[in-house]
């Protein structure tokens, strides 16, 4: 075990195969001068991020499409907004998310307080016609007065869109899963992953995949990414991986079509369907798509079991949630 753990960090120190991601994931995120952490944002945050309030029928929150009480998103080929409405993509996990040097399956958000705004108005998602009805809705919850206030200070007027956002990045940037099987391996405990484990890790060197899944997070260095690099018809015909153009949709260029943000392999045991499009079921099966589109390799049946072992070594310990109280509106409801 201990030759297989030196070989892996060789490996690491010298590039000659691949970058491995050497370090164990921090405890805490780095957060924006303009937005520093504390406990008031965390607790306003948390209260924004679960109220369905801040949807135009009153029905769907942040947490309806990235579950805190699971794997950080909802489990489904693609989340259901207002009205029963369905995007096109599939909810990517919040956990970690704070890792993320860009935010969205395009990358198209920059920044967690940026990423916060725009579910809020997208029409098949929340559906609020704008950030403008969303503060004066939330004018009109009193409890909200206190905690905007408490959360960045009561001098001028507190409940904006600016403010709500940096609450809920605040929030956003607590949700981090260390203390994985894997972490505690590149800390030194040579009995934190099995056998099995180990070599799906070597192999997922060997291979390359950490070439884009790079880092503690193992979500690359905020480089896109072209997925499919090898096209193929039998899984294009299964799962219509290639319909979505990625960035392109954002900025209209060939050059960007099928360019997507690395995604966190972190727990990602939990967090099925996969892709994008949430259209391949297994993690066994989404192992072998990803080796065929981006390295061109067949895996032999013990080479897909060994990976899947190693990444479910990357499910990491996830802080106790508590569900906020919200201020109430007695005799009110919101249903546009």
């Amino acid at each position: 075990m201990f030759k297989i753990r030196m070989l892996v960090a060789a490996i690491a120190l010298t590039g000659s195969l691949s970058v491995m991601a050497a370090d164990a994931l921090p405890t805490t995120a780095p957060a924006p001068a303009d937005n520093p952490t504390t406990a008031e944002k965390v607790t306003l945050g948390k209260m924004l991020y679960h109220d369905p309030r801040l949807s135009s029928t009153g029905t769907v929150s942040c947490a309806s499409c990235h579950n805190t009480m699971l794997g950080g998103e909802d489990n489904r080929p693609n989340s259901m907004g207002v009205n029963g409405q369905t995007g096109g993509r599939s909810a990517p996990t919040v956990w970690n998310s704070a890792f993320n040097t860009v935010q969205f399956w395009d990358g198209r958000a920059a920044s967690l307080e940026e990423q916060a705004a725009g579910p809020v108005t997208n029409p098949i998602e929340m559906g609020m016609k704008s950030w403008d009805d969303v503060v004066a809705r939330l004018k009109t919850i009193r409890g909200y007065r206190k905690a905007f206030d408490l959360a960045f200070g009561s001098d001028s007027e507190t409940i904006t869109k600016d403010n709500a956002t940096k609450a809920i990045a605040a929030y956003e940037r607590t949700l981090i899963t260390p203390n994985s099987a894997y972490d505690k391996y590149v800390k030194g405990d040579a009995d934190a992953m099995n056998e099995q484990q180990v070599r799906g890790m070597n192999k997922v060197v060997e291979l390359g995949c950490t070439s884009c899944h790079s880092g503690p997070a193992f979500n690359g260095p905020g480089v896109f990414q072209k997925f499919p690099m090898h096209p193929n018809g039998y899984f294009e015909a299964q799962y219509h991986i290639s319909k979505d153009k990625g960035l392109a949709e954002v900025t209209k260029k060939d050059s960007d079509a099928h360019m997507f943000k690395v995604p966190t392999l972190r727990n990602i045991a939990l967090t099925a369907p996969y892709f994008h499009n949430g259209s391949v079921p297994t993690l066994e099966k989404a192992v072998r798509v990803m080796a065929k589109l981006q390295l061109d390799k067949e895996l032999s049946d013990e080479e897909v079991a060994d990976i899947v072992a190693f990444l479910n070594a990357l499910t990491g310990e996830f802080p106790k949630q508590e569900m906020p109280v919200l201020p109430g509106t007695p005799g009110v409801t919101f249903n546009n």
